[in-house]
């Protein structure tokens, strides 16, 4: 009798079916690689045994880092003794921190993580992704993303960009790296302002075709040129030094990017690139944490002013093209396919301003190894 009433019971009140249990196993991954936030690929793991089985499957993953930390935060220098050992340095070295001076913040460590505790939502061990409350936990993206077995899209975020410029101006790069700088693209300007903002004194006239103002050689224009070049170049190779063990550990990465939420700047490896740092050797700094940029072409275009479509106006804009000077030459690109090239690197309006700038006069530089 029991039985029976047992079994009314069920048919009256049938347990709850889950949904989800319905959904292949292709379906939820497809529904996982939208998400791609490392963070909530670690919270949907918890869910079920078989979401914990199914999210090291994913193969689109995105890293937010939420602060970068320095290796030797917990160690403090003395006013007296940092003076003391600027005396001690080479007077290079002093020339160089006051070229970079408030320009150049060194991406100190990329491979501190910091993930904030959620309350009483515990993630497994495989996922070390929660501290105890009211603590936070540090995790580097390599360990972050040791579980994933089947990454092909990788995207990494910064908090912000490497290099700190002056309110106003503005400073965007794109490199491309196998096992050393293969391409750099960077595009300046001392100030973004809108057309009717502009004052008579500041119609920024050049000469003819592009050619450039003085004022861009005597009143400091080439020398901050070069800084915002430099240290682009600086930033761009310490976050290609600081991506070999996550590249050396995830073989099937069919393209990586590096990127900030400023959106300064962008590193971008393909498959081919990927692998080719895998079985070529890293031509690396280990004092300075960056690989070492080897020597480089580079081709400038300058206009003391360009207004651009939507009624920005960029003043004194730059854009730089980089590339090895060991680098196999193509044959003479057209201008147009050269533009293209420049301008597939920045979104727009940014894209425009680089297609404007590069049918101005070219400048042609050299830089050594570095």
């Amino acid at each position: 009798m029991a039985s029976m009433a047992a079994d009314l019971c069920r048919k009256i009140h049938p347990h709850p079916v889950d949904e989800f249990d319905r959904l292949p196993d292709s379906l939820i991954l497809l529904i996982f690689n939208q998400i791609g936030d490392v963070k909530a690929l670690g919270r949907c793991c918890v869910v079920s045994r078989r979401f914990h089985s199914l999210v090291p499957q994913v193969d689109n993953v995105v890293v937010r880092v939420d602060c970068v930390i320095s290796d030797d935060d917990s160690s403090s220098t003395s006013p007296s003794s940092a003076a003391a050992a600027d005396k001690s340095r080479h007077p290079i070295s002093s020339i160089f921190r006051i070229f970079f001076s408030g320009l150049f913040k060194p991406l100190q460590s990329l491979s501190q993580l910091i993930i904030p505790s959620a309350r009483g939502f515990p993630l497994p061990e495989d996922f070390d992704c929660e501290s105890e409350e009211n603590t936070v936990t540090h995790h580097s993206p390599t360990q972050v993303l040791k579980n994933f077995n089947e990454i092909k899209q990788l995207r990494i975020e910064l908090p912000t960009g490497e290099l700190g410029i002056d309110e106003g101006v503005l400073l965007k790069w794109k490199a491309e790296f196998g096992s050393t700088l293969e391409s750099c693209v960077i595009l300046g300007a001392e100030s973004v302002s809108q057309s009717g903002n502009i004052s008579v004194g500041d119609n920024g006239a050049d000469n003819g075709n592009g050619g450039t103002q003085e004022s861009f050689y005597t009143n400091g224009g080439l020398r901050q040129r070069v800084v915002w070049t430099i240290s682009s170049l600086i930033a761009a190779s310490a976050r290609h030094y600081l991506l070999q063990p996550i590249i050396a550990e995830h073989k099937t990465l069919d393209g990586l990017v590096l990127t900030d939420a400023d959106e300064q700047g962008v590193l971008a490896m393909n498959r081919e690139q990927l692998e080719e740092l895998r079985v070529r050797p890293l031509s690396a700094s280990s004092a300075s944490k960056r690989t070492l940029v080897p020597a480089l072409n580079m081709r400038l275009w300058y206009a003391p002013q360009l207004e651009l479509p939507n009624g920005a106006v960029l003043k004194g804009a730059t854009l730089v093209a980089i590339r090895p000077s060991e680098q196999p030459k193509k044959e003479a690109a057209a201008v147009g396919s050269e533009a293209n090239w420049v301008a597939s690197a920045f979104e727009e309006p940014f894209g425009t301003a680089a297609r404007m700038l590069v049918k101005r006069r070219i400048y042609c530089l050299e830089m050594n190894s570095f």
